[in-house]
């Protein structure tokens, strides 16, 4: 087994739904770590008697729990755990709890725009994939119409 020195990111999926396609490679830039399970996120992440060693980069909880789940989740998160914790519905919108410059955590609603955005930032996702597709009705595109200022 090789030693792996990339940060983790834990993704809890929904096992009856179409599956999103997470960049799995060894050249990805993140060391991507599926769960079918919500509940086995939850006891990984929360549970004293489980010691992680490893570097959470950030947690995904992709259409695998509610948002009472998600909040529980990150009521109960350790300090330790200071990476971002995305909960993705199935509308493809969602919610992004990040590190604050205080140390405290900052909720942030996530558009599916931003979700995508949020993807291809962290190079998460690979190119084809039909989820992190836009969809043509989010793909409204507002004229800019300068104004002339008559002196």
């Amino acid at each position: 087994m090789s030693n792996d020195s990339r940060r983790i990111t834990l993704v809890s999926r929904h096992t009856q739904l179409q599956h999103r396609n997470w960049l799995c490679t060894p050249e990805a830039p993140s060391r991507i770590v599926l769960l079918d399970s919500f509940a086995v996120l939850r006891h990984t992440v929360t549970s004293s008697v489980v010691v992680m060693d490893a570097d959470v980069e950030r947690i995904i909880l992709d259409r695998s729990g509610s948002a009472s789940d998600y909040l529980a989740l990150l009521a109960e998160l350790p300090c330790h755990i200071t990476g971002d914790v995305v909960m993705i519905r199935d509308d493809e919108t969602g919610f992004l709890s990040a590190m604050g410059r205080g140390g405290d955590r900052i909720l942030y609603a996530l558009s599916a725009n931003d979700l995508r955005f949020y993807f291809e930032t962290h190079n998460l996702t690979s190119a084809g994939d039909a989820l992190a597709a836009p969809a043509e009705k989010d793909c409204r595109v507002v004229p800019f119409r300068p104004r002339i200022a008559v002196a």
